[in-house]
């Protein structure tokens, strides 16, 4: 494979969850399974793509995230 990323499939995406390494809330834009090797070996790691209050995005494992239990609309 040449990509450097593909895109994985969610249970939580576009739901509002919790990053538990910041605990920092937001919506769950994407997971990706992305190579972040630095050298010819690949290394890849699932990485979890969240929208927070700012609005701007950060990443995360995404093994780090769990759900808030409720959907962004609901927000307060």
């Amino acid at each position: 494979m040449t990509d450097r990323y593909e895109y994985v499939p969610h249970p939580l995406l576009r739901q509002r969850v919790r990053d538990v390494a910041s605990g920092v809330e937001g919506e769950l834009m994407a997971v990706i399974n992305e190579d972040v090797s630095i050298s010819t070996h690949p290394h890849w790691v699932e990485l979890a793509y969240i929208r927070g209050p700012s609005g701007r995005e950060f990443s995360t494992a995404a093994a780090n995230i769990q759900s808030t239990g409720s959907h962004p609309s609901q927000r307060t």
